[in-house]
Parts: structure tokens; C-alpha cells; sequence
């Protein structure tokens, strides 16, 4: 009887860092076999659930384009070249951002971007006179990025760190205003969802879209949604309202597609490849129901 024992080198029987370890010296592998034997060394502690999910998002960058995470121009908190200071002002403290595309005269096309802090420092040199400051605004409007919509992530990415701008327009084929994109978007494909001091967290889930509608994050609790519409949507298979949607397709749909839930339209307003990021719904009236 044979005392071999099968040893670590054996087939079947290699330690993760082997296969790893061969996944880049070794015969190339696809994406799949990778991230496979990454899942193996999470699911054994050795790889920190979070770096396993950075890592995964990185490598899923690369398949995403900038349509996959704009944000709609409907969406878009923009400002008027010919409006007044004080209607800036209110836009800027109201919605928390920090960069705003500036519309043309025509409220057509976007001509430039105004950062908040230069908007402070031109108050601060003003002493805050909002005619003076009115004068001075020409002066402050930084020039904007355009990027198309098949542009990949990982090369906005590269390019965001390379010109320091952290937010640029998208056009559509036609070159028409199309939404736009920001850094932050894209780190959070990577990295998840990145809070910060103005994210309110029961507004930021449900909040009105100014149409009568409201946009509704997708990853809101069912318990909250039902509570929000007063709907009666079952929670024992799926915890958030972007699960049931995706249930309801039977598939991931893709932007602008919709969907009614009980009383409610349900149309997809953002969208990945993944998952659905954010939705709009409006009230259903009794007579399109019937």
C-alpha cells in the first residue's frame, strides 16, 4: 500500500495563493476564473470581505460605460447664466453641491462650470454685494468637460485624476446635453455608496422630483417605500423596492423602462448592468388603473 500522500501541489488540492499566484504568472485566465478564486479566499477569511468587493468593483468598472451612471439631465441641479445671484444662491444652499454646470443664455447648452468655494471667494472679495457680485460672475465660470456616453469608466477615471476635474457633461450621439458625471459616481462603483454630511438619510431614499413624482433610491427599504405610498408590497423575498422591480422584469431593465406596482408607474431613471440605482414613480389616476 502506497504511503503517498497528496501534497498541496496536487490537483484539486492547491491553496488559494497557488491559484492566485497563477492567475498572473501563469497561462492567462478569464475575469471569471479570477474573481472565482478571489471568492474562494473570502469565503476562507483570507481576503477581507470589503477588499473583495473593491476588488470585484474595479475589475467591473472596465465593463461600464458613463451612460451606466449618469446622472440624468433631468436630474441635473443646473444654473441659468441670465438668472439672478440670488436665484444661484438658493440652488447651492438648498441642494448641498459643490459643482453646477451653468446653462447658455438659451438654457440649451451647458457653458461652463461654477464650483461653490469660487462662488464664496467672490462674496468674501465683494463683501458679499450681490450687484457686485452679479458683475464678477463671468469671471469665476470654469471651462466644462464634454465626455460621450460610450466612454468606458476606467478611462474617465484616469482622466478625472489626470486633469483634476471631478465632474464633466455627457452628450448623447448628436452631441445634445445628455446628463452628467462625476467622480464620486465612479468611486462608488468601485468602493459603494459614499455618504457625506448633506446626505439626509430618510430625504436622500424618497424625495420629490418636483413633477409631482418622486425619485426613489432603489436600495429603499420595502418596509419604507409601503410606508412612503401607502402600498401593501410583500418583503418576505426581497428587502428593497429595486429587488422587487428587478423581480417584476425578470431581468435588470435598462433606463426608461417601466413597470406598475400596485397604484404606482414605476419608471427606471439609473441604471448599470447589475443593478438598478434609481427610480421614478408617479400615482397611477383610477381610470388608467381600470
Amino acid at each position: 500500500m502506497s504511503d503517498e500522500r497528496p501534497t498541496s501541489s496536487s490537483p484539486g488540492r492547491r491553496s488559494w495563493l497557488e491559484r492566485l499566484s497563477d492567475a498572473f504568472t501563469g497561462e492567462p485566465k478569464d475575469r471569471e476564473d479570477l474573481l472565482n478564486v478571489l471568492k474562494d479566499a473570502q469565503e476562507k477569511d483570507i481576503l477581507d470581505t470589503e477588499a473583495f468587493k473593491i476588488i470585484e468593483g474595479a475589475m467591473n468598472v472596465s465593463d461600464m460605460h458613463v451612460r451606466d451612471i449618469m446622472i440624468p439631465r433631468s436630474q441635473m441641479v443646473s444654473l441659468e447664466q441670465d438668472e439672478p445671484i440670488q436665484a444661484w444662491l438658493e440652488k447651492i444652499v438648498e441642494s448641498g453641491h459643490s459643482r453646477f454646470p451653468v446653462l447658455s443664455e438659451h438654457g440649451d447648452d451647458v457653458s461652463g462650470v461654477l464650483l461653490a468655494k469660487d462662488l464664496l471667494g467672490l462674496g468674501l472679495q465683494t463683501s458679499f454685494d450681490l450687484i457686485t457680485m452679479q458683475s464678477g460672475l463671468k469671471n469665476i465660470i470654469r471651462s466644462v468637460t464634454f465626455v460621450p456616453e460610450s466612454k468606458r469608466l476606467n478611462i474617465l477615471l484616469k482622466d478625472f485624476r489626470s486633469n483634476r476635474n471631478h465632474m464633466a457633461i455627457v452628450v448623447d450621439e448628436y452631441g445634445q446635453t445628455a446628463g452628467l458625471v462625476t467622480i464620486e459616481d465612479v468611486l462608488e462603483e468601485i468602493v459603494g455608496e459614499i455618504e457625506d454630511e448633506h446626505d439626509d438619510e430618510v430625504d436622500a431614499n424618497i424625495r420629490p422630483n418636483g413633477n409631482g413624482g418622486f425619485l426613489v433610491q432603489a436600495l429603499t427599504p420595502i418596509e419604507d417605500f409601503n410606508a412612503h405610498f401607502s402600498t401593501d408590497i410583500s418583503d418576505e423575498e426581497f428587502d428593497t423596492i429595486g429587488g422587487i422591480v428587478m423581480h417584476k422584469f425578470g431581468k435588470v431593465p435598462q433606463r426608461d423602462e417601466s413597470i406598475q406596482l400596485d397604484d404606482l408607474m414605476v419608471r427606471v431613471l439609473n441604471a448599470d448592468n447589475r443593478r438598478v440605482r434609481v427610480l421614478e414613480v408617479n400615482r397611477l389616476d383610477a381610470a388608467s388603473i381600470e
